[in-house]
């Protein structure tokens, strides 16, 4: 016959406390080897020690119950491997967020702040390679990613002939799901499936760089975003970004170099 463990003393082996170990009892997780019909209490096997402790560490990642629920009751290691790497996927997302968050609430309470280097510029008409798509703000990153390795491949080193960027719609912003453009002016394309020739209207601009990080880009958004209400006509129009330098050219962030263009209206040149 099997030794019994009282609660706690199952409590002091798993380093789980006795009101978590009734939780989990509760929810269907981890169920007593026995309970005295009389008194109520619970006892436990040696062989649930390891179960505990799987679903202790799951909980320590946030992985919520039902799904914690769904791992156990998954004897394939190879699914139950897939569902926690897709919980980790999310926890990172989340995390780099918070990151986000906190760098953007650091450049917000600096007492000091640079005065904002802004030009008025005017872009003519132009012709890019370009590959366009309806994204949800919270994709806008990989979505990102994917269309420039494509147009990467689509215009080769030699036939680019400036910096690429892009455009993002107002509703982006304001409705969480927008029009967003990368392009690459060229002076050659090769035919590529998804990448469109594109012809950019002439507009005018608020310009200003973001050096730097990503993380607190939205910084320099609102900050232009002031400047151009308080010295310009702003008008309805996507904003227009030039990545001078970033990712695709540099580990370092410090090197980062991206232009934000804000849409203008101007009665003279």
């Amino acid at each position: 016959m099997r030794a019994r463990l009282a609660i706690g003393e199952f409590a002091a082996l798993t380093q789980l406390s006795v009101r978590t170990l009734r939780r989990y009892h509760e929810a269907g997780l981890l169920a007593p080897a026995s309970v005295d019909p009389f008194t109520g209490y619970r006892y436990y096997e040696a062989d649930q020690i390891p179960s505990a402790q799987v679903i202790h560490r799951l909980r320590e990642l946030d992985v919520p119950l039902a799904e914690v629920k769904t791992v156990l009751a998954t004897d394939d290691p190879t699914q139950r491997a897939a569902l926690i790497a897709g919980h980790l996927e999310r926890l990172e997302v989340t995390l780099d967020r918070t990151r986000a968050a906190v760098i953007s609430l650091r450049q917000l309470l600096r007492p000091e702040v640079e005065e904002l280097q802004v030009e008025l510029r005017s872009l003519p008409a132009r012709q890019v390679a370009a590959i366009s798509g309806e994204v949800d703000l919270d994709s806008v990153t990989g979505w990102y990613d994917i269309a420039m390795a494509k147009l990467d491949a689509a215009v080769p080193t030699e036939q680019r002939t400036g910096p690429p960027g892009g455009r993002y719609d107002n509703e982006l912003f304001t409705e969480g799901s927008g029009t967003v453009t990368v392009f690459r002016p060229f002076h050659h394309l090769h035919p590529s499936r998804g990448v469109e020739v594109l012809d950019l209207a002439a507009v005018e601009l608020a310009v200003t760089t973001h050096r730097g990080p990503h993380d607190d880009i939205g910084i320099t958004y609102g900050r232009l975003g002031e400047w151009v209400v308080n010295h310009t006509l702003a008008v309805a129009g996507p904003v227009h970004e030039t990545y001078l330098a970033g990712p695709r050219d540099t580990n370092n962030p410090d090197f980062w170099h991206t232009e934000i263009g804000w849409p203008i209206f101007r009665l003279a040149p």
